[in-house]
């Protein structure tokens, strides 16, 4: 099959799972008929829903999880193109020592990227980010420690060709159902090709969810990066999300269905208008 009309295929393809899941899965959240809602919700609460949904709230919580994202970003460039984008982003917490923990969080983008009249197709830069947070948190959890992007690309439609580092932080609060917190790091290139710009760039997540009894969590947050070596005016792109997502079983085996909704309060030249995101996420309690 020619390249072009594969990547046509793709793009047919993600359109079409992006654009019904995230609904679909919504609905189906949010209208279950009263007597299976009630009768869900006294079983996964036994089972310990609520305190997995606060968990995965919980970016360094001690919980492996392996979430997969399937992201569609509307209204690219001049002719409003569409981008999509997987993310496999497995969570790894080792204990360190009876007073620390240490929580590996990996992003391994696989991305379609549409530029003139076409679009570049594979795996774009991948984010390391590693945080030693303490074992037993007393109130306030937080976290800190390096984040690392991986040139992983030669094609300038999908990576940088640059090795990059920075610092990252984490802070949240748990009252009850409720999470607040925020996530961030800043990245600054330090090798790889002369030829391509330098990478000097913030990424700022701030969140709030709320956890219901039943497994289901609502939550919002911004995906805010800045990139600092673009021209003036240029620099921010900030997408508000709205995410609904559910603890479920298959068998005995926990995992959480997701479905987004987002739009770019602001954005570069030729940035996205809005974006649909599902999510799947395989949970292993400790």
């Amino acid at each position: 099959m020619p390249r072009i009309v594969r990547i046509q295929v793709i793009a047919a393809i993600s359109f079409a799972m992006t654009l019904v899941i995230p609904f679909a899965l919504c609905a189906a959240l949010l209208a279950l008929p009263a007597a299976t809602g009630a009768a869900e919700a006294a079983a996964t609460a036994g089972d310990g829903a609520a305190d997995l949904a606060k968990q995965l709230s919980n970016p360094v919580a001690n919980l492996i999880s392996v979430p997969f994202q399937l992201n569609w970003d509307s209204g690219y460039g001049p002719d409003n193109d569409t981008r999509f984008l997987i993310n496999f982003q497995p969570v790894m917490p080792f204990s360190i020592s009876k007073d620390w923990n240490f929580i590996a969080r990996t992003i391994v983008p696989i991305l379609s990227q549409p530029h003139g009249g076409t679009a570049s197709f594979g795996i774009s830069d991948i984010l390391f980010s590693g945080f030693f947070s303490p074992a037993v948190p007393h109130g306030f959890v937080w976290g800190i420690g390096p984040v690392l992007m991986l040139p992983t690309t030669a094609d300038p439609y999908l990576g940088t060709e640059k090795w990059g580092a920075g610092p990252t932080i984490l802070g949240l609060k748990q009252v009850g159902p409720w999470t607040l917190g925020l996530l961030a790091n800043q990245v600054w290139s330090f090798a790889g090709d002369d030829q391509r710009n330098d990478v000097n760039q913030t990424f700022i997540q701030p969140f709030v969810a709320y956890a219901k009894p039943n497994g289901v969590t609502f939550n919002v947050n911004t995906e805010a990066s800045a990139n600092w070596e673009a021209k003036s005016g240029q620099e921010w792109t900030v997408p508000i999300n709205l995410t609904v997502s559910k603890i479920v079983k298959l068998g005995k085996k926990p995992m959480s269905i997701g479905g987004t909704y987002g739009f770019y309060a602001q954005s570069p030249d030729g940035g996205p208008e809005w974006k649909l995101r599902a999510t799947l996420t395989l949970l292993f309690p400790k």
